[in-house]
């Protein structure tokens, strides 16, 4: 069994095979799917698709591309969005200074909005860091020390220096299909590194889709062949790296239920 920890099933080159998609996944392993929104607009919808399937969960958040239009957001709406019962993170949130689409100062205060809430809630935050290594490392340590709060790098792809830092501080690793690039080389020697008890896997879907899909619109049970990918790079049997990376994430992800 697997779980595809981070994939956007409302987007289009996904939405519109939505149900074969989830059921392709089912038919080789894949029995669980979180379904991760990027602005206040696609709560609901990620939340409506979590309610009609019984293994996908909902995350409520605001994407740093989309900060600029969610500069007024309340610690109160996200927080009143997450007693949802099908919502069991916060995010994606984060920072992203390669394409600069948002403020980097609004950015940073969504950012520990989000941070607020999961400490208060327990939920973890899902973490998206592009350019930003020193910022989002900065910020992650003050908030820590204000109070600890659980949170993942997802499609991590940042410095193995960046890597021990955040694991330092208690995070989760989640490698999507990128780590089968053939030019991820850096990504794979640190791939080997993340302890096993801190490694999700994800597609993040309907982007990224790893080898041998190379070209395809990336779907939640291509989650399998980083999964395969990973355990050969690790040396790990894949049903050894699949029960360990399913375990954690329903210990990181606990309001998700089975």
């Amino acid at each position: 069994m697997l779980v595809d920890s981070h994939c956007h099933l409302e987007y289009d080159g996904l939405v519109e095979d939505q149900a074969e998609a989830l059921a392709r996944a089912r038919r080789i392993g894949v029995h669980g799917f979180l379904n991760i929104s990027t602005k206040q607009s696609e709560w609901d919808q990620v939340v409506a698709t979590a309610r009609a399937n019984r293994d996908v969960w909902a995350s409520v958040g605001i994407h740093p591309h989309n900060a600029d239009e969610h500069a007024q957001l309340t610690r109160g709406e996200l927080l009143e969005a997450t007693h949802d019962a099908n919502v069991i993170g916060i995010g994606e949130t984060g920072l992203d200074y390669f394409y600069d689409r948002s403020d980097r100062g609004v950015q940073q205060k969504l950012f520990r909005l989000h941070i607020d809430v999961a400490r208060e809630t327990g939920l973890p935050v899902i973490i998206h860091t592009r350019d930003a290594e020193d910022d989002t490392l900065a910020i992650l340590s003050d908030e820590m020390e204000q109070g600890s709060f659980p949170a993942l790098i997802h499609c991590f792809t940042a410095s193995a220096a960046f890597g021990e830092a955040v694991l330092e501080l208690g995070l989760t690793i989640s490698l999507s299909g990128i780590v089968t690039f053939k030019n991820a080389k850096d990504l794979q020697a640190f791939a080997k590194t993340v302890p096993q008890d801190r490694l999700l896997v994800e597609t993040d879907s309907p982007f990224l889709a790893p080898v041998p899909h190379r070209g395809k619109a990336c779907e939640p049970g291509f989650v399998q062949d980083t999964a395969s990918f990973l355990a050969d790079l690790r040396n790990e049997p894949f049903d050894d790296l699949a029960q360990s990376t399913t375990k954690n994430f329903y210990r990181l992800f606990s309001k998700a239920v089975r």
